[in-house]
């Protein structure tokens, strides 16, 4: 990765951290779980409604250090308005995207979501990336909590 894409990527991470979207809650949710990461303390609590197997609102709250929070806010941006199916397989991709190897190619469809692909360098803060996933994965599942270990 160039220098200019690496500085673009920490850009877009930072703005998420600093303002991030879909903070809050839903009142009335069809789903949603509660995720920590024991390892460093970030706890991610997602809702979300969906109507027809389409993600018409999704939000989350909680406390997370910066790639937490961006990821959890990248992540709303994702899958809202998307359906079920579409988020969960946004979801395996982002996952293949930041535990595998550099070389094993673009993941183009993930959009902004690349901005967090740097992580799988420092493998300690691929929980800290996953954490939301794991937390919208497991309300989509009808799972109330989910842990990184």
């Amino acid at each position: 990765m160039n220098d200019d894409l690496r500085e673009l990527y920490q850009e877009v991470i930072l703005d998420h951290n600093k303002r991030p979207r879909n903070r809050g809650r839903i009142e009335v949710p069809t789903a949603e779980a509660d995720g920590h990461n024991p390892l460093c303390g970030d706890q991610v609590h997602v809702t979300l409604h969906t109507k027809d197997g389409l993600i018409d609102a999704i939000a989350f709250e909680g406390q997370g250090c910066a790639i937490s929070t961006a990821s959890a806010s990248l992540m709303t941006e994702a899958v809202k308005g998307k359906t079920v199916e579409e988020a969960e397989a946004i979801f395996r991709e982002f996952q293949s995207m930041v535990t595998s190897p550099d070389d094993a190619g673009e993941h183009v469809d993930l959009g902004s979501l690349v901005a967090l692909a740097g992580v799988r360098e420092f493998p300690v803060r691929i929980k800290c990336a996953t954490l939301p996933w794991h937390t919208l994965h497991a309300a989509l599942a009808g799972e109330r909590k989910v842990s990184t270990e």
